[in-house]
């Protein structure tokens, strides 16, 4: 299987993280990447390349001209007003207050623009995000060219991220913006798998209301679990994409063998509307290790995982998401990669 990477991924290397109420170290680190492409190359899992620059056009089909236009500018905004340290929001326009005004301070912009306090922004993150949405474009084009699965090695990772607003470690949707660049290069069905412990909040939103983009989601129950305001099982999609959104909450502490009827429920889904290429946002946070999750997985289940998806028979872009055992992610990611390949 082939991999996309950037080096240009790793430049966003934020310090700290808001959490539990502390300001922590961050767990969303350029190690994660550094990790995993140690293991593609150690495991020979095939050939690296470097993603193709498609532009900005193809972010601006899924992000706001608005919000793209703050990412682009923030850092020159932020250390003109004096700030030199990664920033942080602190104020949304939440119930109340107004959302319609565009604020001309940068931290109205950051809560405008933003869903939580705990992702942090600095100098190097629009160009990070930007090679990560390369990656996983150039992921989809290996794909839709002939290739029967590509992995894109994205980092910083996308699912939270909205068509306006980043949180969540999350700035661009990379997953989104391959899905759309598919649609936009002639295929009339995607569906984006979202395997990541946490639900794919941004991804969700994006397609809600559309039919050719089908979005299934296991996650934890976010009755639990972060992103807490969205990725219910009643969550089914609006007005022409009533039905194409799919959501299968999940307890904590579930293990695979508790995991794996929503999976089967969730291939099910994808035999039906028998898309022609098929993302899998591909987050390692369901292992039993990771950090910041709460479900059971071992390093072998991510083998069972992966050959589970390739019963579907379908052309498939791997998009790397979240998982922050970092020690174990090379080998969680390879192992959901291999077990595809060898089925």
């Amino acid at each position: 299987m082939k991999t996309v990477f950037s080096g240009v991924q790793l430049s966003h290397a934020p310090k700290h993280e808001i959490s539990d109420g502390e300001l922590k170290p961050a767990v969303e680190i350029p190690s994660r990447a550094e990790m995993v492409l140690a293991a593609v190359k150690q495991r020979r899992l095939g050939d690296i390349f470097e993603p193709d620059d498609f532009g900005m056009r193809p972010v601006r089909r899924v992000h706001s001209d608005g919000y793209v236009d703050f990412l682009e500018g923030f850092w020159e905004k932020w250390t003109a007003a004096g700030r030199q340290s990664e920033a942080f929001p602190f104020v949304w326009p939440v119930r109340s207050l107004r959302a319609d005004p565009v604020p001309d301070h940068i931290d109205g912009l950051l809560g405008r623009y933003s869903m939580d306090a705990g992702t942090p922004l600095g100098g190097h993150t629009f160009a990070a995000a930007k090679a990560s949405a390369n990656t996983a474009i150039t992921a989809a084009k290996l794909v839709m060219d002939g290739e029967k699965s590509a992995f894109g090695l994205c980092r910083p990772p996308g699912h939270h991220a909205g068509a306006d607003f980043f949180g969540g470690y999350c700035f661009f949707n990379n997953a989104a913006i391959a899905a759309q660049w598919l649609r936009d290069n002639g295929l009339a069905r995607v569906a984006i798998l979202d395997v990541d412990y946490h639900h794919g909040n941004g991804t969700q939103s994006i397609f809600y209301g559309r039919s050719d983009v089908l979005f299934l989601s296991i996650h934890a129950d976010p009755r639990q679990e972060y992103p807490y305001f969205l990725g219910h099982a009643d969550e089914t999609g609006e007005q022409a994409g009533t039905g194409f959104t799919r959501n299968w909450p999940l307890p904590l502490g579930t293990d695979w063998q508790a995991y794996l009827p929503a999976l089967e429920d969730a291939c099910r889904w994808l035999l039906v509307y028998r898309p022609e290429v098929l993302i899998v946002s591909l987050g390692l946070d369901c292992f039993e290790k990771d950090p910041i999750s709460g479900f059971k997985f071992t390093s072998e289940d991510f083998f069972d995982l992966g050959r589970k998806l390739s019963f579907a028979d379908i052309p498939t872009v791997f998009l790397m998401e979240g998982g922050y055992a970092i020690e174990a992610l090379g080998t969680n990611c390879v192992n959901v990669l291999e077990g595809f390949e060898t089925g």
